[in-house]
């Protein structure tokens, strides 16, 4: 079974991408949502699960965030929202988190495992498959040969990227105000500031990087779009793919989630081939910032090249 989820930065935007044709909307809250286009309050998300389950579509709420003690404090209070709110998933990350959603009976919120770049093999995504994640999102940096191995071993559904950036690395501690602080300097140190880094000898290196309330988050060089290996996914039964719109504002995104959506209906319909695949690919390219580069990050890679 297909299923094509997307990150929202409104309700209106969610709207849009349920209209299109996008099957779950992912957002969270600011004080738990990791990594996120934008944070939304108690009463949007509310709101979503409805107009979602109006709409025969899921809400996903991430609850990704490192869960520091003062962060644990006021967990059960925000997982009662979230079940009075009837969401239909949480994507939960903190092994101290699984603690309290497994741990008795108060809590019955299905959860997606994603630790980021630890979830590479079939049997830690199988091991959090029996303690009770409901499905798992892949690692982007696991190339598609070794997908292909674990592919017959997965006791749950994966998720895979198929649009959108890669974080490459969180900090809890406050790295950016710390330089401005050695500086001297008051500057904006947020997502939308569009700061990057560059290695010394490496000019065409364009790591973005931002800070927040959860740390500081660096990305990798170029985005990822997969529209060109969709085929290949599907026949490697890899039907969940994600769209992850932080850097990719407004109807670009929009109109980028239905490009998805439309090779999404052209495989299932068999007619899914490389002239069509490769002109949604251009469209792709036109909508995506220009300031972003982007390519297919891992996919391609040799697992035999890796030392």
């Amino acid at each position: 079974m297909f299923k094509l989820t997307a990150t929202a930065e409104s309700v209106q935007q969610a709207r849009m991408l349920m209209e299109a044709g996008v099957d779950r909307i992912v957002i969270g809250e600011k004080e738990y949502g990791l990594r996120l286009p934008h944070a939304f309050s108690r009463e949007e998300i509310k709101q979503l699960s409805n107009e979602a389950h109006l709409a025969s579509k899921e809400l996903v709420v991430n609850v990704a965030a490192i869960m520091h003690p003062q962060k644990m404090r006021g967990i059960q209070s925000y997982l009662a929202f979230l079940q009075d709110s009837q969401v239909d998933f949480i994507v939960v990350g903190d092994t101290g988190l699984i603690h309290v959603l497994t741990r008795d009976d108060a809590f019955n919120l299905p959860f997606i495992y994603d630790a980021s770049t630890l979830v590479t093999n079939s049997r830690q995504i199988n091991f959090w498959g029996k303690v009770g994640a409901k499905e798992a999102v892949l690692a982007r940096e696991v190339p598609f040969e070794e997908m292909k191995a674990m592919q017959g071993k997965l006791a749950i559904p994966v998720e895979v990227l198929v649009y959108g950036a890669t974080a490459i690395h969180q900090s809890k501690r406050p790295l950016l105000q710390n330089y401005y602080n050695f500086i001297e300097k008051e500057e904006q140190k947020g997502k939308d500031r569009g700061l990057f880094l560059r290695e010394p000898k490496e000019k065409d290196t364009h790591y973005s990087i931002y800070e927040d309330e959860h740390g500081t988050h660096i990305f990798a060089n170029n985005d990822i779009n997969l529209m060109m290996q969709l085929n290949n996914l599907a026949d490697a039964g890899y039907t969940h793919w994600n769209l992850d719109g932080i850097f990719t504002p407004g109807e670009n995104f929009v109109e980028i989630a239905k490009l998805f959506v439309e090779a999404r209906d052209l495989i299932k319909a068999g007619t899914f081939d490389h002239g069509k695949s490769s002109l949604l690919d251009s469209k792709i390219r036109t909508l995506h910032p220009s300031t972003r580069g982007i390519d297919e990050g891992f996919f391609r890679l040799d697992p035999k090249s890796i030392v």
